[in-house]
Protein backbone atom coordinates (compact mmCIF):
# COMPACT_ATOMS: atom_id res chain seq x y z
CA UNK A 1 0.00 0.00 0.00
CA UNK A 2 1.15 3.52 -0.77
CA UNK A 3 1.03 6.06 2.07
CA UNK A 4 1.74 9.77 2.36
CA UNK A 5 3.64 10.33 5.60
CA UNK A 6 6.31 12.38 7.33
CA UNK A 7 10.01 11.56 7.04
CA UNK A 8 12.12 13.16 9.76
CA UNK A 9 15.28 15.10 9.05
CA UNK A 10 17.16 17.83 10.82
CA UNK A 11 19.42 17.77 13.83
CA UNK A 12 18.85 16.67 17.39
CA UNK A 13 16.09 18.81 18.95
CA UNK A 14 15.70 20.67 15.61
CA UNK A 15 13.19 18.53 13.68
CA UNK A 16 12.40 19.02 10.01
CA UNK A 17 9.90 16.83 8.20
CA UNK A 18 9.44 16.03 4.52
CA UNK A 19 6.02 14.93 3.32
CA UNK A 20 6.75 11.89 1.18
CA UNK A 21 4.83 9.32 -0.81
CA UNK A 22 6.22 5.92 0.10
CA UNK A 23 5.44 2.23 0.22
CA UNK A 24 4.10 1.45 3.69
CA UNK A 25 6.67 -1.34 4.11
CA UNK A 26 9.65 1.04 3.83
CA UNK A 27 11.33 2.54 6.88
CA UNK A 28 10.14 5.94 8.13
CA UNK A 29 13.18 7.77 6.72
CA UNK A 30 13.91 5.23 4.00
CA UNK A 31 13.27 5.11 0.28
CA UNK A 32 10.31 7.09 -1.02
CA UNK A 33 8.54 7.61 -4.35
CA UNK A 34 8.06 11.38 -4.34
CA UNK A 35 8.50 14.36 -2.01
CA UNK A 36 5.31 16.45 -1.95
CA UNK A 37 6.10 19.07 0.68
CA UNK A 38 7.78 19.92 3.96
CA UNK A 39 6.93 20.93 7.51
CA UNK A 40 9.26 22.80 9.84
CA UNK A 41 7.72 22.99 13.33
CA UNK A 42 10.54 25.16 14.72
CA UNK A 43 10.76 27.67 11.87
CA UNK A 44 11.87 31.15 12.98
CA UNK A 45 9.41 34.02 12.79
CA UNK A 46 9.00 35.27 9.22
CA UNK A 47 10.15 32.01 7.63
CA UNK A 48 7.86 29.59 5.83
CA UNK A 49 7.04 26.66 8.12
CA UNK A 50 5.01 24.48 5.75
CA UNK A 51 4.58 23.94 2.01
CA UNK A 52 2.38 21.23 0.53
CA UNK A 53 1.88 20.55 -3.17
CA UNK A 54 -1.86 19.90 -2.91
CA UNK A 55 -2.17 18.92 -6.59
CA UNK A 56 0.28 16.05 -6.13
CA UNK A 57 -1.36 14.99 -2.85
CA UNK A 58 -4.74 14.86 -4.62
CA UNK A 59 -3.16 12.91 -7.51
CA UNK A 60 -1.72 10.28 -5.17
CA UNK A 61 -4.98 10.03 -3.23
CA UNK A 62 -6.79 9.39 -6.52
CA UNK A 63 -4.35 6.52 -7.10
CA UNK A 64 -5.26 5.01 -3.71
CA UNK A 65 -2.63 6.48 -1.39
CA UNK A 66 -3.62 6.87 2.25
CA UNK A 67 -2.71 9.87 4.42
CA UNK A 68 -1.13 9.28 7.81
CA UNK A 69 -2.90 10.95 10.73
CA UNK A 70 -0.24 13.65 11.08
CA UNK A 71 -0.24 14.44 7.35
CA UNK A 72 -4.04 14.61 7.30
CA UNK A 73 -3.91 17.29 10.02
CA UNK A 74 -1.25 19.25 8.12
CA UNK A 75 -3.20 19.07 4.84
CA UNK A 76 -6.33 20.26 6.63
CA UNK A 77 -4.40 23.16 8.22
CA UNK A 78 -2.80 24.10 4.87
CA UNK A 79 -6.21 24.06 3.20
CA UNK A 80 -7.63 26.36 5.85
CA UNK A 81 -4.64 28.70 5.53
CA UNK A 82 -5.05 28.86 1.73
CA UNK A 83 -8.77 29.69 1.95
Amino acid sequence: MVIIRLARGGAKKRPFFNLVVADSRERRDGRFIERVGFYNPVAPEGQESMRINSERVAYWQSKGAQLSDAVAKLVKRAGAAAA
